[in-house]
């Protein structure tokens, strides 16, 4: 899987008297505390909601997926939602992060919907499955940093949808797997390509051909996860660790971090020498005058010598590399 970091993006919330964080428009101190009320309905419309924070958090969006009856599996309705959010967020260039969390208690996402599936004729399978493959291609095509909050159950396909993004972060009580193989199938959504990339390929190995599942501590060890918290009484301390880090990426350079992931994930996929020659044109890009903004960057030098020049945040268009 050549380079898949250039550009896509994500979702957001639902009713229920579980306390919850994002979704409520509170201080950011109460929000870490996790006050608000954790949202969620059986109502397809919505079975996705996207939240644009604002104030000081303005720029992060929140994705939430909410389909308790179904555990948050992947459904037809969902990676159609799924999908028209990350083509919205892809075009807006206000978005600094993105983090894609459950709005449901205790799962993540548990991959593909086989009750669904099982209904659907035969005709329609491979269509959808190119869709639900897509969308989380798109996902990891995105712009801009994306963290996925793991606070419960990610498996299969919902595995797959966490490998797509940037950072993962788990609480401690959080169970991952690539389990195809004991349905006698492979991960078709990039697990295969994806995980040996995350976590070195003898282990990705072990983990696929196993169906092992593990919890949020031993993916943190084995680097599958970033980091992994304590879970809390709220059960978002994914989520809850996961704004903090958005909140940290939010006032860094916003053209130098959308060329910094482009750069890593595209320099991962060729020798050391073209990493560099592909940074060093992202560089001149950055550094080089000419950009007219509102936000500044300043305190860079062309690559030519010349005074540094005052940059600014708006996206310059890039082709989309396949």
């Amino acid at each position: 899987m050549a380079a898949q970091a250039t550009y896509r993006g994500l979702l957001q919330a639902m009713s229920c008297s579980r306390q919850y964080v994002a979704f409520a428009k509170v201080s950011s101190a109460s929000r870490l505390n996790g006050h608000g009320a954790r949202h969620y309905s059986a109502d397809p419309s919505e079975d996705l909601r996207v939240r644009h924070l604002d104030g000081e958090d303005a720029g992060i969006v929140v994705v939430g997926i909410n389909r308790p009856k179904a555990k948050n599996s992947i459904s037809k309705n969902l990676v159609k939602m799924m999908s028209e959010a990350v083509e919205d967020i892809k075009k807006d260039n206000r978005v600094r992060s993105v983090i894609i969390c459950s709005l449901v208690p205790g799962i993540f996402c548990a991959g593909a919907d086989l009750k669904e599936r099982s209904k659907m004729h035969q005709s329609e399978v491979g269509p959808f499955v190119s869709k639900a493959r897509a969308l989380i291609t798109e996902l990891g095509n995105l712009p801009v940093p994306t963290i996925a909050a793991i606070d419960g159950a990610a498996l299969g396909g919902g595995l797959e949808m966490a490998l797509a993004c940037d950072i993962r972060i788990t609480s401690n009580t959080a169970r991952m797997g690539l389990v195809e193989t004991k349905l006698a199938i492979i991960p078709g959504a990039g697990g295969t390509q994806r995980l040996p990339r995350v976590i070195g390929v003898s282990l990705a190995k072990e983990l696929i051909f196993a169906a092992r599942v593990v919890d949020g501590t031993e993916a943190c060890r084995l680097g599958l996860a970033s980091h992994s918290v304590e879970q809390n009484k709220s059960g978002d301390a994914a989520y809850l660790r996961a704004l903090e880090l958005a909140r940290e990426i939010n006032p860094q350079g916003p053209i130098a971090i959308r060329m910094a992931k482009l750069a890593i994930n595209q320099g991962t996929e060729v020798s050391i020498i073209g990493g560099f020659i592909y940074r060093s044109g992202n560089r001149r890009s950055l550094l080089c005058p000419g950009d007219t903004n509102k936000r500044s960057i300043g305190g860079f030098i062309c690559l030519q010598g010349e005074e540094a020049s005052s940059l600014q945040g708006r996206v310059r268009p890039h082709r989309v590399l396949p």
